[in-house]
């Protein structure tokens, strides 16, 4: 029997309008779709009636499934023929661990296709009128994971400054060690930040505060995943120029 064929898809921030076409082709008609927790119930909502919906959700917590599970998952039902959707939010290459599975399928012959996605990132800063870069304020982007083991001890000096803008995923649960080590590495305490929860989606909030407040603004504002920190001049309402926002609920620390 020949092998199905392991789809990577990206399913965005958030919104189904976010999906791309191809994205979508490939959820509506797929027969078996393992999904994230972070995937939006309404792109669920996008797959046939029949469809067989495996949810492997992570938190920090609490894994449904470790990543060699469903690594082997994968590579199982595709070795009986089934073409597999593997659904992840944002884009599967930026930290969606797309690169590990990719590589589990090719060691066993499996034939695997990656369709990119809006990354979170992007997605959210760009829900939020945040511009990542900006000829005045940032000219260098940098993207890292807030919760990975070993957090102290990584090496983030020069990821955030004047003319940098710095995005931490899964950072909400460690904002304080963050907000911690980026002063200690010589961030002003005063450095704008923004937290953008629930990025394009209706219930999206972008709350702003000075770096030294992070840890005071998400526990007041009760935060929760998902959310983005994004760390820069470039989140100040000032790059704004007076814009008036229409993207849900502005609170200033």
């Amino acid at each position: 029997m020949q092998s199905g064929t392991i789809f990577l898809v990206g399913a965005g921030p958030g919104s189904p309008d976010l999906l791309t076409l191809r994205a979508a082709r490939l959820i509506s008609r797929a027969r078996l779709i393992v999904h994230d927790g972070l995937v939006d119930p309404q792109i669920l909502a996008l797959a046939r009636p029949d469809a067989r919906l495996v949810s492997v959700a992570k938190s920090r917590a609490r894994h449904t499934m470790k990543q060699d599970d469903i690594n082997a998952l994968l590579v199982a039902e595709a070795r009986k023929g089934e073409d597999v959707v593997r659904l992840k939010g944002g884009d599967p290459f930026v930290f969606g661990r797309g690169g590990e599975e990719m590589e589990a399928a090719l060691a066993a012959g499996v034939r695997v296709e990656v369709v990119p996605g809006i990354s979170a990132a992007n997605g959210a800063a760009a829900a939020a009128q945040i511009p990542l870069t900006h000829r005045d304020h940032a000219s260098i982007v940098s993207f890292v994971a807030g919760q990975c083991k070993g957090l102290s001890e990584q090496d983030w000096s020069g990821l955030a400054g004047v003319g940098r803008t710095l995005v931490i995923y899964m950072g909400v649960s460690t904002a304080p060690q963050i907000a911690e080590k980026l002063m200690a590495d010589g961030l002003a305490p005063d450095m704008p930040v923004a937290v953008i929860e629930n990025a394009a989606r209706p219930e999206m909030r972008v709350l702003r505060g000075p770096l030294a407040a992070l840890p005071q603004l998400v526990e007041r504002e009760k935060v929760k995943s998902p959310a983005l920190i994004v760390i820069g001049e470039v989140t100040a309402e000032l790059v704004m120029q007076g814009a008036q926002l229409e993207v849900g609920v502005e609170s200033t620390c």
